[in-house]
């Protein structure tokens, strides 16, 4: 079990079983999204008749259609029988008119070894295009051109990020030992990116999503390694004495905070990314751990073993001063939300319960439950636009990331893979 491998240094994990009932939050749920009246047509070969170019018009479109659907923003008008799918003519806009505010295209050709991809979203109150986007590669870079499309048009119409684009890093033991493995958001392009032959734990990702930092027994101590997802390449990143495990990163990407031993209790501290200077910012404060970072780089919210069992508590980096959160049996992995507005965490509130996904706002004085009755819940994690969270469950007898809305609605396996799965980081 994953927290028995750094819990042993940091705080004993008990079993239990959770009671409680879920609660409704606002966190930009998905039931209260203005839901947008969107036209899908049929995606178009760019050789008629051509059976390779039908099929990838077909796989982009699925892809976009589903990027939108899950998006929870729109309601997706279409119809594939409708002579309208045929051109973008003035009856045909005029058509979809009568059914939505906006319409989308694509047509696809496949070249053997390249694929390209058009996609267009009409104004249809106009009748122009508002966006026409074209995509050139190779198959593997395929689905993330469509999310890249479907990510735009969600902008266009909401002005808010999508999510299609983004990816889960996570640890998997399928192998027999614990890797990283990453994922896009909707379970799909699954890649080992570690063989270490070792326990790796705790991805996190840096700003820029470029790269992944996890921690590992590669050597023998509890390391942190680097990965460069454009290069290729793992390289160690820290390897002080004692647990190197990787928190989160300051806004300007520079200074991460994270969890050192140095041979002492763990505690929290910042590290100059490119100097690699540690610098401790708590001090007489018990075995604290699991930092995250909140999105103006004021604060930073920790566990800590303070006031007897682990709660969150919440440090102003400036002042030095500390407030506790929660006043639970029991509190883990907090991870705040990308508007600052909101910790997520594991916890439980007796002994006799299974450890549950709970949520905070920065008082402390508004807990909600967000899951209830299905097997241990743990390692939350946000979404980057914060209308989601991904988690690890047992509920179907496997540890397995899940997904769910913010509101604890709506929850989902990420993909169906041998082994267990622990501690999933969303890209930003």
């Amino acid at each position: 079990m994953l927290k028995t491998v750094l819990a042993a240094a940091i705080f004993a994990l008990a079993p239990g079983a959770f009671a409680g009932t879920e609660v409704y939050i606002g966190v930009s749920p998905a039931l209260e999204a203005k839901r947008n009246a969107l036209a899908l047509a049929s995606f178009h070969p760019a050789r008629p008749q051509n059976p390779a170019d039908l099929a990838l018009a077909e796989t982009f479109r699925e892809i976009v259609r589903a990027d939108l659907y899950y998006s929870r923003y729109f309601e997706i008008k279409e119809d594939p029988l409708a002579p309208a799918n045929l051109d973008t003519g003035k009856a045909s806009l005029a058509w979809w008119k009568s059914l939505a505010g906006h319409l989308i295209t694509g047509r696809a050709q496949d070249a053997g070894g390249v694929w390209t991809f058009t996609a267009s979203l009409y104004d249809l109150s106009t009748g122009k295009k508002v966006i026409e986007k074209f995509y050139q590669g190779e198959k593997r870079a395929l689905r993330r051109a469509a999310h890249l499309f479907a990510d735009d048009v969600v902008r266009r119409l909401t002005g808010k990020p999508g999510i299609a684009h983004s990816k889960l890093a996570f640890a998997n033991n399928a192998t027999g030992r614990k890797e990283i493995w990453i994922a896009d958001y909707d379970g799909e392009n699954l890649t080992k990116l570690t063989s270490d032959n070792s326990i790796n734990l705790l991805p996190r990702w840096s700003t820029d999503a470029t790269r992944i930092y996890y921690t590992t027994y590669r050597y023998g101590n509890p390391d942190m390694f680097e990965i460069d997802m454009k290069a290729g390449k793992i390289k160690p990143f820290t390897t002080f004495q004692g647990l190197n495990i990787p928190g989160g990163f300051s806004p300007d990407g520079m200074t991460m905070v994270m969890t050192l031993s140095r041979g002492e209790d763990p505690g929290i501290y910042t590290l100059n990314v490119v100097t690699k200077q540690a610098k401790k910012l708590l001090k007489g404060f018990g075995v604290s751990s699991s930092p995250t970072w909140s999105p103006d780089g004021k604060e930073v919210a920790f566990v800590s073993d303070r006031s007897g069992n682990p709660q969150i508590f919440v440090l102003d980096v400036a002042s030095g001063k500390t407030r506790k959160l929660t006043r639970m049996n029991w509190c883990d992995s907090p991870s705040w939300s990308p508007a600052g507005d909101w910790i997520v965490f594991a916890g439980r509130e007796t002994t006799k319960e299974k450890l549950n996904i709970f949520i905070t706002d920065l008082t402390g004085s508004q807990i909600r439950r967000l899951t209830n009755a299905a097997g241990d819940n743990e390692d939350p994690s946000w979404s980057p636009d914060g209308r989601f969270i991904a988690f690890t469950s047992t509920r179907r007898g496997k540890r397995e990331i899940f997904l769910m809305d913010a509101d604890g609605s709506a929850p989902n396996p990420l993909t169906d893979m041998k082994g267990n799965s622990f501690t999933p980081a969303w890209s930003p």
